[in-house]
């Protein structure tokens, strides 16, 4: 048997560090919304007026993050009709959208921290909350770091979508806050 070179040892290394960055978790569109009992969205709350930025960090504004957050509740939430109007309310405490770094060596992470609050329409009241949450951008930036191999718009919409499912989640941990059998 043939002894590995080095440059041989080395692109099996890429080639096994490409196959890690797909292995992201996915969000699939079209898959069944899971049930939330009496919940129906009215609408989204996004403020970013005391958001910071976590070094190391890409730049974001907050137009830019009440955008993606704002799109991604509804896409999640929106397909839920049970009669009952919410409000999710967000405020963007902080994050980091991982720059370019050295693979291996140095791969920031990308993070999103935000306080969470549920709101019935009528009457107005606070139902949950106040709750820190975070979320990661997942396992597509395990080796790598994602500043490699996604612009700071895609880190964006990916800790979005991690922040709704997280949402989710945490209404889930309530379930007679929602109707739901406990």
């Amino acid at each position: 048997m043939e002894r590995m070179t080095r440059r041989g040892a080395g692109a099996l290394a890429l080639g096994g560090m490409a196959a890690l960055a797909g292995c992201s978790a996915k969000d699939p569109l079209g898959a069944r919304p899971t049930e939330l009992g009496a919940f129906q969205l009215v609408s989204p709350i996004v403020v970013t007026d005391s958001m910071k930025k976590i070094p190391p960090s890409r730049d974001a504004t907050g137009a830019e993050w009440e955008a993606a957050l704002t799109d991604e509740l509804r896409r999640r939430f929106g397909r839920q009709q049970g009669g009952r109007d919410y409000y999710i309310a967000i405020a963007v405490d902080g994050y980091s959208l991982a720059p370019p770094g050295i693979p291996i060596v140095l791969a920031p992470k990308s993070i999103l921290v935000v306080t969470a609050n549920l709101w019935t329409a009528a009457p107005q009241e606070k139902v949950l909350g106040p709750t820190q949450l975070s979320v990661f951008e997942g396992a597509d930036g395990l080796v790598l770091g994602t500043g490699l191999i996604k612009d700071a718009e895609a880190q964006r919409v990916t800790l979005a979508r991690n922040m709704a499912r997280r949402i989710e989640r945490w209404m889930l941990e309530s379930p007679e806050v929602l109707g739901l059998p406990g």
